[in-house]
C-alpha cells in the first residue's frame, strides 16, 4: 500500500535510506531532516514496514523534485517506485506545480516514466539552495532529468 508518511514512519525511512547512502546511490538525509520533511513522504507499507518511499519537495512555484526514492531490495522489480513516482507526479498536479525533475543515476528508469533529460544549469533554484551545500559539488555525477505536467 502506498500512502503518506506519518511521523511514526519516520526511522523506518531513516533506515531504509540509509541502506543506498552507504552504496552512494542517495545523498544522506538526518532523522531530523525526515522529521521535518514528513509531509513530503510517500511511502510503500508491507506488513507494517517501509520497504519503499519517495519524497516531493518543492523548490519554486513551478518546480518540484522526486527525491530520496528507493525500494527495498525484497520488494523491488514489482513496480512499486513506478507507483511512488506517480504518487508524487499527482501531488505536483494538485498542487499546480508545471515541472517535476529528479537527479538520480537511474536513467532509463526515469524515462520510461516521461522524463527527459536537462542540463543542471536548467535548475538554479536546486543549485542554489542544495546542490552547493553537497558533497559532489561542483562536481555532481547525477543525472538531470525532468518532466511538464
Amino acid at each position: 500500500m502506498i500512502r503518506k508518511a506519518i511521523l511514526q514512519d519516520a526511522r523506518q525511512i531513516h533506515q531504509l535510506l540509509m541502506v543506498y547512502v552507504k552504496d552512494g546511490l542517495v545523498l544522506s538525509r538526518s532523522l531530523m531532516d525526515i522529521f521535518e520533511s514528513i509531509r513530503d513522504f510517500y511511502v510503500f507499507v508491507e506488513d507494517d514496514q517501509v520497504l519503499g518511499v519517495a519524497a516531493l519537495n518543492i523548490c519554486w512555484q513551478d518546480l518540484a523534485e522526486v527525491r530520496s526514492l528507493v525500494v527495498h531490495e525484497d520488494v523491488a522489480g514489482r513496480g512499486i517506485g513506478s507507483h511512488l513516482v506517480e504518487a508524487c507526479l499527482s501531488e505536483a498536479r494538485q498542487l499546480g506545480i508545471g515541472r517535476v525533475f529528479a537527479l538520480t543515476y537511474q536513467q532509463s528508469f526515469f524515462e520510461r516514466l516521461g522524463f527527459d533529460v536537462i542540463e543542471k544549469s536548467e535548475l538554479p533554484q536546486k543549485i542554489w539552495s542544495d546542490c552547493i551545500k553537497c558533497v559532489k559539488f561542483p562536481d555532481c555525477d547525477e543525472i538531470a532529468l525532468s518532466i511538464s505536467l
